[in-house]
């Protein structure tokens, strides 16, 4: 199976190079500058899973066209837009195209360029970045994607998929119901980025706060409410288990919107939260916390910009 990777970063570069290094055939689509990048260094992970150096093979949005099997997409919302540029002379007829973003919306907009057929769902759990070197450093043992075909079907192609996943020292898990954990992780990760970006800290300490422990079980309440009002395939009652989810995480986490606003580099606002407080006004739902956190990332957007 020919996989094409979107991109050569934390994300991208991590499941890319665990494919590489079980000998699946993986291109790299990447920007120019990373591509001279790669093959002065090679593509370099460190992880608690085991390190691995590799040398892949990249290509540019101008080489030839062909192609791909799968094309799996990790670039953050913003880049969305362009990225589905760069890639469409990839994609053709057979092509699934497996998304890992955040939230929700893009599947729509991928379906738009691509069709209906070619988007398959995909979410991941994994702490990874991007050093000073361009090494991916991933430091926890959590390196999890899921994928699967939004209607749930085990199809002919999604077999074939999983045959390729299989096998890595990543964890590549194919769901019958993608759809539902799609949502599911957009509402944790939603409440996760938006209130370790708000508070400036890690995980630990704001749970450890009474006041925190209410702020976190309220936003993740209003955002229950909001996607359930929009018909949204979340299991009743999900709020009160992610929030155990919460009270379980490591001390230090961080979320990775929190980690791009400490090096004043853009965020997603407006892809996760702010597309879920626009659903909230059209139902005439009141989200105060979420509305709170809204703000605060838009004024830091302000700050970045200017």
């Amino acid at each position: 199976m020919k996989i094409l990777i979107v991109g050569a970063g934390a994300i991208g570069g991590y499941f890319g190079g665990r494919l590489l290094e079980k000998g699946e055939d993986v291109t790299f689509l990447v920007r120019d500058k990373r591509k001279k990048e790669l093959e002065s260094t090679g593509l370099n992970i460190q992880s608690a899973n085991g390190d691995c150096a590799l040398k892949p093979q990249l290509i540019t949005k101008n080489s030839e066209p062909q192609a791909y099997d799968v094309v799996l997409l990790s670039t953050k919302s913003y880049q969305l837009a362009g990225a589905i540029e760069d890639m469409r002379p990839f994609v053709g007829k057979e092509t699934m195209v497996l998304p890992l973003l955040n939230g929700i919306s893009h599947v729509d907009q991928l379906i738009e360029a691509f069709g209906e057929q070619s988007v398959i769902g995909g979410l991941c759990f994994v702490e990874s970045t991007l050093d000073e070197e361009g090494t991916i450093v991933q430091a926890s043992p959590m390196n999890q994607l899921v994928y699967g075909e939004r209607s749930g079907e085990k199809t002919d192609r999604i077999q074939r998929l999983k045959r390729a996943f299989d096998g890595t020292k990543a964890d590549f898990v194919l769901s019958d119901n993608i759809d539902q954990e799609m949502w599911h992780k957009y509402l944790f990760i939603t409440a996760l980025s938006g209130i370790t970006t708000l508070f400036e800290q890690p995980i630990g300490p704001i749970r450890n706060l009474d006041s925190g422990q209410r702020t976190i079980a309220a936003l993740l309440k209003e955002l229950e409410s909001v996607m359930a009002s929009m018909g949204a395939p979340i299991e009743p009652g999900i709020s009160d288990k992610l929030l155990d989810k919460v009270n379980s995480m490591g001390e230090g986490m961080k979320s990775s919107m929190q980690r791009d606003a400490e090096k004043s580099q853009p965020i997603e606002a407006d892809h996760l939260q702010g597309y879920l407080l626009e659903k909230a006004k059209e139902q005439g739902i009141a989200v105060p916390v979420l509305e709170t956190i809204y703000t605060k990332l838009k004024l830091y957007e302000q700050t970045v910009k200017n």
